[in-house]
């Protein structure tokens, strides 16, 4: 009888060095946005971007990269002790690379000896502009299990503790950070031309990560399903159901997993679930709302 394709054993150093390679390039992208466009028409980007902006309009732009990363370390504590390892390794990661390429980019043109590239355009040239190319790049990193803005950790932690929903708490946040840039700067028509080009960052980024809704349902087929039910709940820390059903075509007996996940957590569910079993089939989808379906610690 003739068999399928023998599916490709789990490497985890490939696997590492592919989400990097998204890493540099989707840093590099958002780092030009920010150096490139954002900065020489005095805007801002929302989260911990936003922070350390308005931290190095005081202490010099030099040291934006610097505040990036000290404003996360505290959310990258909370990431480890709320979410897991594996999130954090890959959010110091991302965050890392974020923060050499603000650098590189602020330090090659004097390196170089020649004058910095920017982009000197209208209002709406800058605010398209900025928007598509941060959002694109953030888009690459989330959608690659990473993320450069503490500010989603907060609304994680909050929505497991309190109820309120991730994109409430970020947009509270993201609202105080603009308010502050628009006394920082003296200029409340710089903060709303910020804030446009944020909600454009942020209407890219939906079109780059599949389906940017903070809550997935995950349906999976697996010939181990006991095994990998236990790893699952193990690793990421929440429940599941097996469901049992019969192959349409075979009329077999298999096993289904159906688990609810953040959005955060699927890069690393997804490899669990190649690891142990590279043949297994997963199919995600969106949840709009869950009732009742949050475990709290």
């Amino acid at each position: 009888m003739p068999h399928g394709p023998r599916p490709e054993k789990f490497s985890f150093p490939l696997y590492f060095s592919k989400t990097l390679s998204w890493f540099f390039l989707g840093g590099g992208l958002a780092a030009v946005g920010i150096q490139m466009i954002l900065v020489p028409n005095d805007l801002i980007d929302g989260g911990i971007v936003g922070l350390s902006l308005i931290a190095s309009h005081f202490i010099g732009h030099k040291y934006l990269p610097f505040c990036l990363a000290i404003f996360n370390l505290p959310f990258v504590i909370l990431a480890f002790r709320q979410i897991g390892k594996y999130f954090v390794i890959q959010m110091l990661t991302a965050v890392i690379v974020f923060s050499c390429a603000l650098w590189l980019i602020d330090i090659l043109p004097l390196w170089l000896g020649i004058s910095p590239v920017v982009f000197k355009g209208s209002e709406m040239e800058t605010v398209v502009l900025g928007g598509v190319v941060i959002g694109v790049g953030c888009g690459l990193i989330i959608r690659h299990g990473g993320s450069t803005d503490g500010t989603e950790i907060l609304g994680i932690i909050v929505n497991k503790k309190k109820g309120f929903t991730v994109g409430q708490v970020i947009l509270f946040v993201n609202f105080f950070i603009f308010a502050l840039a628009g006394f920082v700067y003296k200029n409340w028509h710089t903060a709303f031309i910020s804030f446009l080009t944020y909600g454009v960052a942020t209407k890219v980024m939906d079109t780059v990560i599949l389906g940017f809704e903070d809550t997935k349902s995950v349906t999976i087929i697996t010939s181990s399903p006991r095994k990998l039910g236990h790893i699952l709940m193990e690793t990421l820390g929440v429940g599941l159901t097996y469901i049992h059903a019969e192959g349409g075509y075979s009329g077999e007996p298999r096993n289904l997993l159906y688990i609810v996940v953040e959005r955060l957590q699927l890069s690393q569910l997804k490899e669990i679930v190649h690891r142990e079993d590279p043949s297994a089939f997963i199919a995600i989808e969106n949840l709009h709302e869950v009732i009742n379906g949050r475990r709290t610690s």
